[in-house]
């Protein structure tokens, strides 16, 4: 397998690029960032020096020797002739010890291994070190690994993503390693969606069961989290998982039943039991788990949207919403990424066997589009974390009962700013009680919505604050027609079809002090019965409204201009991506897929790729997957990425459902050229290597 093509960055001077390192392993959180490795060249004729580097992730971190050895592949480059490699520095983060591990190879000379601290301080490498850096790196390669659409790609430029275990040797070194830190875990850090790591939630965990699935080598995960549990119950949870994916769900339930006799407050385990009958249809025992993982863990995110997921397959909306309003929201951290200087010029060489006309024909058209200000300002497309998910569960809402309904049960659980302000005017203040309006709308009993009220959700250590919660700013949707409709005025068809959602009245409004907040509390008997918004959700429905405006203008131009103008609704590439995603957040697939189908067609997009493979996973067609494949690995290699874990992912399971003679057979009968097929025959040898179901015929 021919190796990705190196990208160089050249500096303005010689190892600036080191010394933004340097600072910026005072501020690493996490994982840290991918590796960097820094080139000294020098003119073959014997000119002045220049400083090069990249980026790396997935490259053996086990030994100096490893490191040293990636550096001597980069001192002969068929892409440049007329330099030579004088020195090169590998750098490699280790988040356990929080020391940048460094290998400095003098070519020709000799190699010298050390590490850098927080403080700047050079120290001596041990074994125990490196064992810790070997690990960091597979994770890294698994947390910085492109799921096909390219999002990470773009993110971070220049960087060589290789696969880092590629047989069961390296398995057995990576299972060993994590064996013996397991426990230090929680020092990575966590997914932003966890507000506390815990030995079952965290960054080693997260590498852990991405491996598993993505390999699907679940009887080398079983062993290990076996042998994890007779240490720590707690690893029940993961190895329960690991069960399910393995098709072992009777030994999982099992598992599940013997632990929380242990740990009957063990959220991790409440969670995982929860969520095997939430996709068992028995929602009304996933509902009692949910309540009990929320009372276990009354400060995460991820027990709270459960239940709110629990609520909605009940169709308990008015519970799903009062749920939702009660998770406790975090500010979004990013992963680690380089802090570099500004280069001096960008070198991006192309290998001819990742070459692909219409890969290449769409980077040189992309530059050039014209966007619509509109669509740039859709707020929900730059959500993460635990926004990301609160407002996947309000569309998911709005896409089974509507958007006026949504309305109509939102006005039934919060108190509304008009109503609050009516009352406010016709009570008579009493100073006479510490009584206020947030403790009233928050605590009083309420009569029965849907069955149930919400004094319902009210567990041991709830909460609607949370030290964790992030306030967004007050977004106002923009006027009505800045996209560009039909003769027809589509704009004010929409319009009129969308109500705009007032304001709630928010426990920040309350609280800030120009209320009255003296007020007793039979002056609000008409919305005693309701709940203080939070501001986060307050704001989720007006980004909601926007996303679905701009939808409804869409679709009824669409619909227009095929009925009128012979069916000519011209936008650009990433005008239709744009669409794509914004289909896709408010549920509505079909017409998601018809967006990204349109961009294909006037340019080659991996997010719009990416997006159709799915469905054509989804319905089964292996013709069509392959050739979505073949085109998202290319381009992934183009880019110097040669690993994606869902890519891989999706070669193996139709491996195990057509086989790999199949699959093999309809990749070399696509009239495309070798090289580029080759590279997915490579992820079908991978298959074949770990000894995936269908591998072998």
């Amino acid at each position: 397998m021919l190796a990705p093509a190196v990208p160089e960055i050249v500096e303005e001077e010689i190892e600036t690029a080191i010394e933004y390192r340097n600072e910026a392993l005072q501020v690493i959180r996490e994982l840290g960032p991918p590796d960097l490795v820094h080139l000294v060249k020098q003119s073959k004729s014997g000119g002045r020096q220049s400083g090069v580097y990249h980026h790396v992730t997935g490259a053996d971190a086990s030994s100096s020797a490893s490191l040293a050895a990636y550096v001597n592949t980069l001192v002969y480059t068929p892409m440049d002739k007329t330099h030579k490699v004088v020195s090169g520095l590998y750098c490699c983060y280790n988040a356990f010890s929080h020391v940048d591990m460094r290998v400095d190879v003098k070519i020709p000379g000799s190699v010298e291994a050390y590490c850098i601290d927080d403080r700047g301080d050079k120290r001596v490498t041990s074994e125990a070190l490196w064992l810790e850096t070997f690990l960091c790196a597979v994770l890294r390669a698994y947390s910085y690994a492109d799921d096909g659409s390219g999002d990470n790609i773009k993110k971070i430029i220049g960087v060589r993503r290789f696969d880092p275990i590629t047989s069961t040797e390296m398995e057995h070194k990576f299972l060993d390693a994590a064996e013996r830190l397991f426990f230090k875990g929680p020092q990575l850090g966590s997914d932003p969606e966890v507000q506390v790591p815990s030995i079952v939630s965290n960054h080693l965990t997260t590498g852990l069961l991405d491996y598993i699935h993505t390999t699907g080598r679940y009887t080398s995960g079983i062993n290990l989290f076996e042998k994890l549990r007779t240490k720590e119950i707690e690893v029940s949870s993961l190895l329960a998982k690991v069960l399910m994916a393995a098709d072992e769900e009777v030994q999982a339930i099992k598992l599940l039943h013997d632990s929380i006799n242990e740990l009957p407050m063990e959220y991790s385990l409440l969670d995982c039991q929860s969520a095997f009958c939430q996709g068992k249809g028995r929602l009304d025992w996933a509902l009692d788990c949910a309540k009990r993982s929320v009372t276990a863990a009354p400060s995460e995110f991820g027990t709270w949207a459960r239940l709110a997921e629990v609520y909605l397959g009940l169709e308990q909306w008015d519970l799903a919403l009062l749920t939702l309003n009660s998770c406790p929201m975090f500010t979004y951290q990013d992963k680690d990424a380089p802090r570099m200087p500004e280069p001096a010029r960008v070198l991006l060489p192309v290998l001819p066997e990742s070459m692909l006309d219409e890969i290449d024909e769409s980077s040189q058209a992309y530059d050039s589009e014209m966007i619509n200000p509109s669509l740039r300002r859709l707020h929900a497309a730059n959500y993460k974390g635990t926004f990301l998910k609160a407002y996947s569960l309000l569309t998911e809402v709005t896409s089974k009962i509507g958007w006026d309904q949504l309305l109509k049960i939102r006005s039934h659980v919060f108190v509304m700013e008009e109503e609050y302000r009516s009352e406010k005017q016709t009570a008579n203040p009493q100073p006479t009680t510490s009584q206020n309006p947030s403790t009233v709308a928050l605590h009083s009993p309420s009569p029965k919505l849907n069955g149930a009220t919400p004094e319902d959700l009210k567990v041991d250590g709830e909460s609607t604050e949370s030290e964790g919660r992030e306030t967004l700013e007050p977004f106002t949707p923009s006027t009505v027609g800045e996209v560009p409709t039909s003769p027809n005025n589509a704009t004010e068809v929409s319009e009129q079809s969308l109500e705009k959602p007032n304001h709630t009245i928010t426990s920040e409004q309350v609280k800030s002090g120009n209320e009255d907040n003296t007020q007793p509390q039979n002056q609000y008997a008409q919305f005693r019965h309701k709940r203080l918004c939070e501001r986060w959700l307050d704001n989720l429905f007006m980004v909601l409204y926007e996303d679905l405006r701009i939808y409804t203008i869409w679709r009824t131009e669409m619909a227009r201009a095929k009925s009128e103008e012979g069916g000519n609704y011209q936008r650009s590439a990433e005008e239709w991506e744009i669409l794509g995603e914004l289909a896709e957040r408010l549920h509505h697939f079909p017409e998601a897929v018809e967006a990204y189908q349109n961009c294909l067609r006037v340019r080659f997009s991996p997010k719009a790729m990416k997006a159709v493979l799915k469905l054509c996973e989804a319905q089964g067609k292996v013709h069509e997957v392959l050739q979505s494949l073949i085109r998202l690995i290319a381009w992934q290699y183009r880019w110097y990425s040669e690993f994606s874990p869902a890519l891989l992912r999706t070669v193996r399971n139709l491996i195990e459902s057509e086989g790999a003679v199949k699959v093999r057979s309809i990749v070399q009968a696509t009239s495309l050229p070798q090289p580029v097929l080759d590279l997915t025959h490579r992820y079908v040898e991978l298959c074949a290597t770990f000894r995936s179901n269908g591998s072998d015929g």
